[in-house]
């Protein structure tokens, strides 16, 4: 079965919502205004029932269809910008400098949109459906706090499924796989206590920059030989500061980065390890170390069943040929883990085409895809749900 017709017909509507959004990039939680354009909608459509402030600054909408089922399959999409200024030149760049949709957040809510529009007039389901709009996908866990403030009790919902664009991958193809997805996203920094002196005499000193030199060097341990190497980790070093003047050594030194795990065993091994080489190479030397290490989100891992039913609804649209339902683990992060840890789901990638890459700030969300979207989201909420 091909994109919906009615798909097609809205695509250059949702394409405009979708480009008003990119020209108002907001951060993190701050999409007070993206949230009124998408609650408005919502209301034009003539969504049964609109929350909003869920996970701070979150919607939910619930559309009933014409059966008198009660179960009710969630469909999520993301709304915050990144920290970027946009390079795009495009007509509906972004009007804010420092602020742009350089990861799609734009297309998913329209496209999320376009299908609330499409299930509202037709309702060929018995249950609801839950759109879910959510801010903080950028690092801030609004994905977290939407569970938190009881989103999956409130609209009973049962499953809950979640899509982003993949750039590289050709429009009208999809990529999903069972299991972990993407990968638990946690981050360090630590600061090397020495003692500072003359460049001329490191003798008189514990150099916390030669300290953290080697430190950052034997983090690399952690994948080479801790862990098995079948099971994936990533250690990254992203900022190292410290020191002020050509002949005087600092006190201290900061470094900062992230590991990332796909496995829950692998993420403890590799914060232990990463504890143990610190404390140990501080401790040869003769300095200290503060270590702030944060557990970000977790590992983003598929349930079995509805990821069949994922590649079923994406193989009916696309045919099987354009749907890889093995595709390899991404090492990035994302806070949809949070709503598949609380009820069981599947996350799905849909192709972006050949655009930049994502955080890049010449990245724009392709609008071709648009009518993919909505009729993956349509055609699975109806599958899930029957009538």
């Amino acid at each position: 079965m091909p994109i919906l017709n009615r798909a097609a017909e809205l695509q250059d509507e949702v394409a405009e919502w979708r480009r008003h959004i990119h020209a108002r990039p907001e951060l993190l939680f701050a999409v007070e205004n993206t949230a009124a354009f998408v609650a408005e909608k919502l209301k034009e459509f003539g969504v049964d029932e609109i929350v909003t402030g869920i996970g701070r600054t979150g919607v939910v909408g619930l559309i009933k269809g014409k059966g008198e089922g009660s179960r009710t399959v969630g469909l999520r999409a993301d709304m915050d910008a990144l920290p970027l200024t946009e390079i795009t030149g495009k007509p509906w760049a972004s009007k804010t400098p420092g602020k742009m949709h350089a990861c799609g957040h734009d297309g998913h809510t329209a496209m999320l949109l376009g299908a609330a529009k499409y299930l509202a007039e037709t309702r060929n389901f018995n249950g609801n459906v839950a759109v879910i709009f959510q801010p903080a996908e950028e690092g801030g866990g609004g994905g977290n706090l939407m569970v938190k403030d009881g989103m999956m009790e409130r609209f009973d919902i049962e499953e809950v499924y979640g899509m982003h664009n993949l750039p590289g991958l050709p429009v009208g193809q999809f990529a999903t796989r069972k299991g972990a997805i993407m990968a638990a996203t946690d981050e360090f920094t630590v600061t090397i206590k020495g003692r500072g002196g003359h460049a001329a005499q490191p003798h008189r000193t514990i150099d916390p920059i030669a300290i953290g030199a080697q430190i950052v060097a034997n983090l690399q341990m952690i994948a080479s030989r801790s862990a098995d190497p079948l099971r994936s980790v990533v250690v990254s070093v992203t900022k190292f500061n410290a020191g002020f003047a050509h002949n005087v050594i600092p006190n201290d030194a900061t470094f900062a980065g992230t590991v990332r795990t796909l496995d829950p065993e692998v993420r403890t091994l590799a914060e232990t390890r990463f504890r143990q080489i610190i404390e140990g190479l501080v401790a040869a030397h003769g300095a200290e170390a503060e270590i702030s290490f944060h557990r970000n989100y977790p590992v983003t891992v598929n349930h079995p069943d509805e990821t069949e039913h994922a590649v079923a609804t994406a193989s009916a649209i696309a045919g099987e040929a354009n749907v890889n339902a093995e595709i390899d683990p991404m090492m990035g992060g994302e806070d949809f883990s949070y709503m598949l840890n609380a009820r069981p789901g599947a996350f799905i990638f849909i192709g972006n085409g050949d655009s930049a890459g994502l955080h890049n700030p010449a990245y724009d969300f392709n609008d071709e895809a648009i009518a993919h979207g909505i009729s993956y989201w349509v055609r699975l909420a109806e599958q899930r749900l029957g009538l």
